[in-house]
């Protein structure tokens, strides 16, 4: 599975972007597709990912009612739609793939087999 990962850029504070995430491949082994962001100095975390079939959601607390993932299973596509940034959200967004993936590992970077390449996403305060 390969992921291509597109729509970061500079915001202000409060504004929007709306990331997107395309599969190509094997897809029909994807079982979530989710994103990670990872800041300079710290350790890549969870935001938020989508279960393929039935699309529920998972999302990190710090993120929770101001992004939203959504799924195109037609395009093989994930979108993070980010609003109301704030500068803490700044980083590098990875987009990834998980072909099974359940409990507490779906917040993970281990629950991930295949990732995309990064997108920076800055938020100026």
């Amino acid at each position: 599975v390969q992921l291509q990962a597109s729509g970061g850029g500079l915001v202000q504070a409060g504004g929007s972007l709306r990331l997107s995430c395309a599969a190509s491949g094997r897809t029909f082994s994807v079982d979530a597709m989710g994103w990670f962001r990872q800041a300079p100095g710290k350790e890549r975390e969870f935001v938020a990912t989508i279960k393929w079939s039935g699309g529920r959601t998972y999302y990190a607390d710090s993120v929770k009612g101001r992004f939203t993932i959504s799924r195109d299973n037609v395009k093989n596509t994930v979108y993070l739609q980010m609003n109301s940034l704030k500068p803490e959200d700044t980083a590098v967004y990875y987009c990834a793939a998980a072909q099974t993936v359940s409990g507490v590992v779906i917040r993970t970077t281990v629950g991930y087999k295949y990732w995309g390449q990064g997108t920076q996403v800055t938020v100026s305060s």
